[in-house]
């Protein structure tokens, strides 16, 4: 009887040890670092059709989302056309929505891009096809329309660039001069050649990569375009630590200042110098449709680029299913240093990508796939939100959405680590627990 009271005493000290041992392994860490966890999904809109398209955190811990509404009732208060509008969206630090306020004239005009500006206002790039109310002017059918904003959202400035075609604007940033540098589409056919600074452009058709620099007023200060005789869109811009800049996007040409296409789509990579000469460009890819969606600094003198791919072969080494995300390193001379394919066996792609503060990379996108990477679809396109580290191993991914149609476009992360992503979304259930319209402006935060 003795010895099994010892034994006994022998097992509650080994368990009252290893418990402390365990709870001391298990110590909640300090840093803040997000999971993975869905905070909330939040829809905005009214009877019509909205979306958001990209998001930024802002000064004060909050963060704006532009998109665009077609609605006159719901969450929208001044329009009193159902024409679509820009609009934009400002959020405090807890997510609550502090003022909203549309854009635009009595035409079609929607909101692509947005960036906070150096001196605490915005700075909303877009499409528009209207020449009245706020927009000034239009050359015809679709231009570039770029507004500066206060801090309020109040227009400052605003400015249109196009020609007698479909001129669409995709993507701005300051510059290091607090000028700007903006990029999109230009109707190369049907601008006849405009569109450039003391360029030949007589073999250019179709759309082609169009980057206008601005100075801090929005005028312009040059103009070039870039591409082939097929289809060449531009999706993301950084500006160099030597004062260039690398535009990524996507480009089924193979001519003209296309040197190495490899199939289809690629991913199509200029550098270009801070007058617009082109420096070099790059092709990365495979067989079949691959297109870049956003490129940005990786903090160690190199880029990453995300997309997707459709591809199994060439710069493609693993391909999950019909359409996987594709993530892509380069060095600043344009070199492949490494690359990723994430997803399932359904179609998967990415449509932004930022630097986080611990040096990995958060993604959104939409995924249609439950295996593989992934592990769960709740019906069609699923908004998705993924981070990965410094080399693109993938640490946590989420998918957010209903039975219906969900998208993510835009995302960012805040001051205090969470994320937000933002789309559109068509579903009622799932995760989102209402759908005011057809479709309404999504808003994901993960924590």
């Amino acid at each position: 009887m003795r010895f099994q009271r010892v034994l006994i005493f022998i097992a509650s000290i080994l368990f009252v040890f290893n418990s402390c041992k365990s709870d001391d392994d298990t110590i909640t860490p300090t840093n803040n670092s997000v999971t993975g966890i869905l905070d909330f999904a939040r829809v905005y809109g009214g009877s019509k059709n909205e979306s958001a398209q990209a998001v930024v955190s802002t000064l004060d811990g909050g963060y704006a989302v532009l998109g665009y509404t077609q609605s006159t009732n719901g969450d929208i208060t001044d329009k009193t056309d159902e024409s679509f509008d820009y609009w934009l969206l400002k959020f405090d630090t807890d997510s609550e929505l502090q003022w909203n306020k549309t854009y635009g004239g009595s035409e079609d005009d929607r909101g692509k891009d947005i960036i906070q500006t150096q001196d605490g206002g915005y700075a909303i790039l877009g499409s528009s096809y209207s020449s009245n109310e706020d927009v000034s002017t239009n050359a015809g059918q679709e231009d570039y329309w770029l507004a500066k904003l206060d801090a309020s959202g109040n227009i400052s400035w605003q400015k249109s660039f196009g020609y007698s075609g479909t001129d669409s604007g995709i993507s701005v940033i300051q510059t290091n001069d607090n000028g700007y540098l903006i990029s999109g589409v230009l109707d190369v056919t049907a601008s006849g050649g405009e569109g450039n600074t003391s360029r030949n452009s007589s073999r250019h058709a179709g759309g082609d990569y169009w980057i206008i620099k601005l100075n801090t007023d929005g005028d312009i200060e040059w103009s070039k375009f870039f591409g082939g005789l097929f289809t060449d869109t531009p999706e993301g811009i950084v500006e160099t630590d030597d004062n260039a800049f690398i535009i990524a996007g996507g480009s089924d040409s193979a001519d003209t200042d296309i040197s190495n296409n490899k199939g289809s789509y690629d991913f199509w990579v200029i550098k270009i110098s801070n007058t617009g000469s082109l420096i070099w460009e790059k092709s990365f890819g495979g067989s079949e449709i691959d297109e870049a969606r956003g490129i940005v600094k990786s903090g160690d003198g190199n880029y990453i680029i995300a997309g997707d791919t459709r591809s199994s072969d060439t710069d493609i080494s693993n391909n999950n299913g019909a359409a996987d995300l594709w993530l892509i390193k380069i060095s600043p001379l344009g070199e492949l240093l490494w690359e990723k394919t994430i997803g399932g066996s359904s179609f998967d792609v990415a449509r932004a990508i930022v630097k986080t503060q611990d040096n990995g990379f958060l993604l959104s996108g939409s995924s249609r796939s439950s295996d593989g990477d992934l592990t769960i679809n709740q019906g069609q396109n699923d908004a998705w939100v993924l981070k990965v580290d410094s080399n693109g191993i993938l640490e946590w991914q989420k998918t957010v959405g209903g039975s219906n149609i969900d998208f993510a476009y835009g995302i960012t992360e805040l001051n205090d680590k969470t994320v937000v992503a933002v789309g559109d979304a068509t579903s009622n259930d799932g995760d989102l627990i209402e759908n005011k319209g057809f479709s309404d402006l999504l808003i994901i935060k993960i924590k």
